[in-house]
Formats: C-alpha cells, sequence, structure tokens
C-alpha cells in the first residue's frame, strides 16, 4: 500500500528578499527612511532602510525611534482597559461620574458620553482641538478644561467621528484612577512590563536613541527635513504621541496576540477587538469598524486589527492578523508613505498571512454620472469648512481651515469624481490626506443630519 505524499516543505522566511523590497519601494516612492518589523511564528524581525535625516545622512537602523501619532491611541485602550479589569471604571457609566470636571458645549451631551463611546469614536466629541497647555504635570487636566466649549462633530451614539479630544479625555481618566501622570502609568503598566525598552511618551526620552527627523515636500517637491521634529504639545499624548521602534510596535501588537501577554486578560484582548461600530469611510484608514481602540479590517473575511498615525511628516502603520498570529509594523519620516505602505504590505501580508490588501482608493476609470445636488451645501466642524458645489459642471470641493486651525495650510481646492452617490474622490489633496486621491463621503446621521467624512472626521451640514 502506497505511502501518502509528505508534505511540502514550507520555505524558509527570505529576510533578504524582504530587505531588497523594502529598500526598492522606499526609493521609489521617495521615502528617506523606514523601519519595518514582524512578527511570524512568535519570533520578531526587524528591517531598517534610508536615512532618519536627509540633512544629516545618519543611517535608519532597526533601534531608531520615530513618532507613532495616532497608534498612541491603542496604547491609551489598553491602560483604560486595565482599570476595566480592576473594577475601578464601568465603560457604560457616564464619563462625568468619574471624572466631574468633565463638560462639553452642549449638557445633554455631556451627561451620556461613557468610555465606551469615546474608545471607539462615537462621542460626537471632535478631533482638531490643538492647544499647548504646558509641559506640567497637569497638561491633561488643563487640556480637558479648555476643551469644555469646543464645538462637537455630531450627538453622542449618531455616527463615528473621529476623536483626538477623546482620547485626552481617557488619559486624564487614566490619571485620576491610578494617581500617575499618562505618561508614567504607560510606562509602568505596558512598557516596563512587555520589556518594551525603545518605547516612551517624552521628546526628552528619545534623546539617548537615534530618533527619525520627519521630511516635507518643498515646492519642488523635494523632500527636505521638516522645520521642527515634533509640534504635539505634552498633553496631546493619549491620542498622538507614543515614540518607539518598529520591533517595539510589534512586541506589543504581538502582547494582544498572546491573550494579553500579562498586561490585559485573554477576554479583555477579545472584547478590544469586537466590532463597537461600523464605519461610512472605509478609505482613509482602510477601516472596516471600530473596536475598543483598535481599528478593524476584513480582508474578504479574514479579520485584523491594527490602526494608522502621522505626526510632522512622519507616518506609522500597523497591522495584525490574530488568525495567523502574524503583526507587521511600518515606520516612515516622509515621501509617499502611503504608497509605500500599500505597495509593500500587500506583497508581505499576502506572503505571511495569505491575505489580500484592497486596491488602493481611486475612482473607477469610467465614473458614473451622479448627481451631486443633495450634497451641495456648507459643513462644518472645529477648525474646519467644507464647501460642497460645481464649478463648470464638475462637482467640487473647498477645504478651508478656520478657528484655532487658521493658517495651519492654504486652503484646498479640488475636483471630485464619484464613485457612488455617496462616496467621492477628491484629486490633489495632498500627503497631508492621501499622496493620490482623498475620500470623500457623505452620510446621513441616525438623528436626520447630513454630514461629509474627510479624514475620517465628521463635519455636519450647516448651510
Amino acid at each position: 500500500m502506497s505511502q501518502p505524499a509528505a508534505p511540502a516543505p514550507v520555505p524558509a522566511l527570505d529576510l533578504a528578499h524582504w530587505q531588497r523590497r523594502l529598500d526598492t519601494l522606499r526609493a521609489a516612492h521617495d521615502v528617506p527612511g523606514a523601519s519595518l518589523a514582524f512578527v511570524v511564528d512568535g519570533e520578531v524581525h526587524e528591517l531598517a532602510s534610508g536615512v532618519l535625516s536627509r540633512a544629516t545622512g545618519v543611517e535608519t537602523t532597526t533601534d531608531s525611534v520615530f513618532q507613532l501619532g495616532s497608534i498612541a491611541k491603542v496604547y491609551t485602550a489598553a491602560l483604560v482597559m486595565q482599570l476595566v479589569e480592576s473594577g475601578e471604571l464601568d465603560l457604560d457609566v457616564p464619563v462625568v461620574k468619574v471624572l466631574p470636571e468633565f463638560a462639553t458645549v452642549d449638557p445633554a451631551a455631556t451627561e451620556v458620553i461613557t468610555p465606551r463611546m469615546l474608545l471607539s469614536h462615537t462621542s460626537g466629541l471632535t478631533c482638531d482641538f490643538h492647544i499647548d497647555t504646558g509641559r506640567g504635570d497637569d497638561a491633561i487636566a488643563r487640556y480637558v478644561e479648555a476643551a469644555k466649549g469646543v464645538a462637537m462633530d455630531c450627538p453622542p451614539g449618531t455616527a463615528v467621528s473621529y476623536s483626538g479630544i477623546g482620547y485626552v479625555v481617557l488619559g486624564r481618566i487614566v490619571e485620576v484612577l491610578t494617581g500617575l501622570t499618562w505618561d508614567q502609568a504607560l510606562k509602568e503598566r505596558v512598557f516596563t512590563p512587555l520589556g518594551l525598552t525603545h518605547s516612551m511618551t517624552l521628546p526628552e526620552e528619545a534623546l539617548p536613541f537615534r530618533a527619525a527627523m520627519g521630511h516635507l515636500a518643498g515646492e519642488d517637491g523635494t523632500q527636505t527635513p521638516a522645520p521642527v521634529w515634533d509640534l504635539m504639545p505634552r498633553a496631546a499624548g493619549p491620542g498622538a504621541r507614543v515614540l518607539a521602534t518598529a520591533g517595539d510596535v510589534v512586541r506589543y501588537a504581538k502582547a494582544h496576540l498572546d491573550g494579553g501577554a500579562g498586561v490585559l486578560r485573554p477576554e479583555t484582548v477579545r472584547a478590544m477587538q469586537a466590532r463597537e461600530t461600523d464605519v461610512p469611510d472605509k478609505w482613509t484608514v482602510s477601516a472596516d469598524g471600530w473596536g475598543l481602540g483598535w481599528t478593524l479590517y476584513d480582508w474578504d473575511g479574514v479579520p485584523g486589527y491594527g490602526h494608522d498615525g502621522a505626526a510632522t511628516g512622519q507616518y506609522a502603520f500597523l497591522r495584525v492578523v490574530p488568525t495567523e498570529g502574524v503583526a507587521v509594523a511600518l515606520l516612515t519620516n516622509g515621501g509617499a508613505s502611503r504608497l509605500l505602505y500599500a505597495d509593500l504590505l500587500r506583497e508581505l501580508l499576502a506572503e505571511l498571512a495569505g491575505i489580500t490588501l484592497p486596491a488602493p482608493f481611486a475612482p473607477p476609470a469610467e465614473p458614473p454620472t451622479v448627481d451631486i445636488t443633495p450634497w451641495t451645501g456648507t459643513y462644518k466642524r472645529e477648525g474646519v469648512v467644507i464647501t460642497i458645489g460645481e464649478r463648470n459642471g464638475t462637482p467640487h470641493l473647498t477645504y478651508a481651515f478656520v478657528d484655532g486651525m487658521v493658517g495651519y495650510s492654504p486652503d484646498l481646492e479640488m475636483e471630485l469624481v464619484p464613485l457612488s452617490d455617496t462616496v467621492f474622490a477628491g484629486a490633489g489633496g495632498g500627503a497631508s490626506f492621501a499622496e493620490d486621491w482623498m475620500p470623500v463621503v457623505f452620510a446621513t446621521l441616525s438623528d436626520g443630519t447630513r454630514c461629509a467624512y474627510i479624514g475620517m472626521r465628521a463635519a455636519p451640514k450647516v448651510a
């Protein structure tokens, strides 16, 4: 009786191949420097390419730290969930019960916003409220006080709208319930237990390490070092400032793959990955939904989670495929980082996890004929006014920075190309949004309000 054929040998992971692909694609997309790390079969692999600064020519190495931007939110989420585990916090009790000084511009909203809403970006609190409340240990408390009068994007629970304020409030809850600053809590309760020796929150803590400098494109398109290394005030930390190597980022993700690694319980890890809300804009950060901190993905039925982040000329990407035990982090310091992510991770995740990333956002070769009239008008959220109309018979958008965001950037003017009745592609958004096409998504909230989504932020129609 013939014996069954032996299974084909599993090919060894070819790190030299992925180093070549990182080098080639980084150069092709004019990214000055990049660090790549991934977890496969429980082992962490780290690669680096390019330079940390084109002014100095210092080489990017695997122990170089980058700014993670909004990936900080998934670290803050872990601190919050630790408090849930200990019984010190209930996700469904209004924030004001835990933090009496918390308030919004709408007293009714103040009474119903919960930590669960803050974690899942469904509180209605806005994102782009920038104020420097100093470098002291009271910076986050002062920010929460200053945010009381900021206009909300929408009523609580009516929609998802990406919120930076919400995560600063979560950081303040961490401070009140632990008696530590957010920075200390993250170090003592996450970084140290997980052995993340190259992760930090304060800029001065990066001085002992090789630190990436962000790059911005000049008028001729040349990538040069940004005029400042970091624009984030200390209070923005819970939503926007963790500094780390790519290796440390995937080690943090590995802790979630390993059931919490003693920092969180397995049931908590699962709860964080459960879908709390769907999202109308499925393209800006590739989101299909949101959990408790995590962005959720659906790759042709294969679930995943992760987060994106942006700082001053730096961009970071984290993707996790729990069914395959795979996590990938890509950290960059300028150039067409989103296109590098799209090309490199499409290849890498196909090999490591057998998944197919969706094609980059773009209109079809032959766009449908769509009447934009139902959506024409003015939309406003804190810091931004969006005007939708027509120019020469073509749908058109003007994106203007107002209020505390005046001067942040010149007004953006762009034509809109339809993908459907509610989804349009804006041409010329620039690297602030996406290198090729900017998603512009229209939706009607559960209370009947029409809104425009740009950058995952909901702007209600006001005129």
